[in-house]
């Protein structure tokens, strides 16, 4: 039997490409807590996507803990001191410095995803010779859920300035998953479609064909 494919229309191509232009990583967060039926939603929408093998690698773990939250906080932030040092010029120190890199004592939701590295599920497919298609498969996951996040007028921060071997211990996983990300999710304190490292004069979107290259 075949399913009815739906059809989407160039009004529905437009919003998405609306979406994907306000699509922001948020640092700002208002203190609203998120609906448990969004956070369902955001979840399932997050396993609908592609992954290898039809491995579905990527593990969510929702952090609940205000001794967790604020040991990351903390962590976060030697960490953020440590990396402006690679700066040598005062300035783009003090610039780096004035930026706000993450929202993890405010955001009403924290998510840190991991990645399964010896899935039961997809038999080890697609991954012989590119194991990391794994780790690939649970960006696309995160991407899904910042998207539905985005639809639902919530906000999503990616936050990469931590060690992932000092979160992972933190967090007592297993040994054989490996942290991707982790995520602040929350209600935006303000909304724009530019990004904010765009806006603070960090570094602007550049234009896309000077990415393509030919052979």
């Amino acid at each position: 039997m075949t399913e009815d494919a739906p059809f989407f229309d160039p009004a529905f191509a437009a919003q998405l490409e609306s979406l994907l232009h306000w699509r922001r990583d948020v640092r700002h967060f208002d203190r609203r807590a998120v609906p448990e039926a969004d956070m369902d939603d955001l979840l399932r929408c997050a396993c609908l996507a592609p992954s290898v093998g039809n491995s579905q690698p990527w593990r969510f773990v929702r952090l609940r803990s205000a001794a967790i939250r604020t040991m990351l906080a903390s962590h976060i932030d030697d960490e953020s001191a440590k990396a402006s040092l690679r700066y040598a010029e005062q300035e783009q120190r003090d610039h780096y410095r004035s930026l706000k890199l993450h929202g993890v004592r405010e955001a009403p939701e924290l998510m840190a995803v991991f990645c399964d590295g010896h899935p039961s599920a997809g038999h080890g497919l697609g991954i012989a010779t590119m194991p990391e298609m794994l780790r690939y498969s649970t960006v696309l996951a995160i991407h899904n859920l910042w998207l539905a996040a985005r639809v639902r007028g919530i906000g999503v921060g990616w936050v990469s300035i931590l060690d992932p071997q000092a979160v992972t211990t933190m967090l007592d996983v297993p040994a054989h998953w490996s942290l991707i990300a982790l995520l602040c999710i929350g209600y935006p304190a303000e909304l724009s479609a530019t990004p904010e490292l765009e806006q603070r004069g960090w570094q602007a979107r550049e234009p896309w064909a000077d990415r393509l290259f030919e052979r």
